[in-house]
């Protein structure tokens, strides 16, 4: 652990907006091999997106280089709502909801940080046994309004009001880093820009009621912004989720296999574990040969078997590479679905048809003239073989289950079409 610098790390991979006590960290971290560090989140659904994926990244690279990362799972504080990145209060989530969130949510976690040197706490476990008088008395007394209304995540809501539950937020979230620090043995506290509050309210909260020496440290990671200045973790189809049934294992690959030339190398050092020579060499293939996409290639691979497994990107890879070629026909049914989710779908029935009235019937092609033109020369492939023949017929039974027919028309143009009854 000595010979590597976490810090150094974390900024050549331009992964720190803010940091409480920099000098201090450093030299903490010099002395100390029981460096525990944390980040929470609510269970405000029942998957974490990439989005929320960007300070566990971080909390990863602390697990490699040996230290002990903990993950708080807001059961406590997400039964009354975060205001932060909100311009209006959230809508308050039933216990049976929030309580499968927080199952799911474990999982996720479990997968993606095992279990050695690791653990996952629950705020409702000390949240939970706080009484109203015991709060205010023991808590809310340490807290001066003025400082708390001074709060970025606060101040932002001022003019559109903000009730007092979510207002006591930053003191609840406060009592999380004092009860992990002083329970747990836990030094630190990292959080995306918009938690900056929260974590030093919680800083001054540990030096109030344990003393001004005792360590506590906060850090804060930039927002991630495209090149195109738009914010980072969403594609056309809305959020990029870690659940591989909210988005496959496929889509997820896709997002990261089609990022920006300017974007890439940035998310090569966020989002993977490849040492700092190898993403250097990958940015020298960027400049020289952008068309080869080898950096892209290789930010969807690690990402994905970061997520999903060495099966989920297997399965991403298969179905990259058929579709590419154009050689479907091995696909399982599941995969054609993944894989053709957002082409175009059309609905035919199951008795089998000429080529030529199948394509006019399902639209494919606008008049019989044209179908006839497209098919001779070679322009129309079904279920992954080109049909240059007049007289094919078209029978859904032969591929798929019987539930698709898989129309190409030309190199790229896939159309879906869905077989009835």
């Amino acid at each position: 652990m000595a010979n590597f610098d976490i810090l150094e790390d974390l900024r050549w991979r331009g992964a720190i907006n803010q940091q409480t006590d920099e000098s201090g960290l450093t030299k903490y971290l010099q002395d100390h091999d029981d460096f525990a560090l944390y980040c929470g989140t609510d269970p405000t659904g029942d998957s974490l997106h990439i989005g929320h994926l960007i300070p566990f990244m971080i909390l990863k690279r602390f697990q490699l280089a040996g230290y002990h990362p903990v993950i708080v799972i807001g059961g406590g504080t997400g039964s009354i709502g975060d205001p932060s990145g909100r311009k209006a209060e959230r809508v308050l989530l039933s216990p049976e909801k929030l309580h499968q969130n927080e199952v799911a949510l474990t999982k996720q976690m479990e997968k993606l940080f095992g279990t050695a040197n690791f653990e996952i706490v629950n705020n409702s476990e000390w949240l939970d046994q706080i009484s109203l008088i015991d709060f205010l008395r023991d808590y809310g007394k340490h807290f001066q309004v003025n400082n708390m209304l001074s709060k970025d995540v606060v101040a932002s809501r001022l003019e559109n009001g903000i009730s007092f539950t979510e207002f006591s937020y930053q003191i609840l979230q406060a009592i999380d880093f004092y009860r992990l620090n002083k329970d747990h043995n836990v030094q630190m506290q990292i959080g995306g820009s918009d938690q900056w509050g929260n974590i030093t309210a919680g800083i001054d909260l540990i030096h109030k009621l344990s003393g001004s020496e005792q360590p506590a440290f906060g850090l804060t990671i930039p927002l991630m912004l495209k090149a195109d200045g738009t914010k980072f973790g969403k594609s056309a189809g809305g959020a990029v989720w870690l659940d591989p049934e909210k988005t496959s294992p496929y889509e997820f690959y896709q997002f990261w296999l089609n990022q920006d030339d300017r974007d890439v190398v940035k998310y090569l050092k966020y989002f993977t574990f490849l040492s700092h020579e190898e993403i250097e060499e990958l940015e020298v293939q960027v400049a020289k040969e952008p068309w080869k996409r080898t950096a892209q290639k290789v930010l969807a691979k690690e990402v994905t078997e970061f997520v999903h497994g060495e099966a989920g990107l297997a399965e991403a890879e298969t179905i990259t590479t058929a579709l590419f070629s154009g050689e479907i026909k091995n696909l399982t049914v599941k995969q054609i679905e993944q894989g053709l989710k957002h082409a175009p779908m059309v609905t035919a029935t199951s008795e089998s048809k000429n080529i030529i009235e199948f394509l006019v019937d399902t639209q494919i092609e606008s008049s019989k003239r044209q179908a006839r033109e497209d098919v001779q020369n070679g322009a129309i492939y079904i279920n992954g073989e080109k049909k240059q023949s007049l007289d094919f017929s078209v029978d859904p039974s032969q591929a798929f289950n019987g539930k698709y027919v898989i129309v190409r028309k030309g190199k790229k143009k896939y159309t879906l079409v869905k077989i009835k009854g």
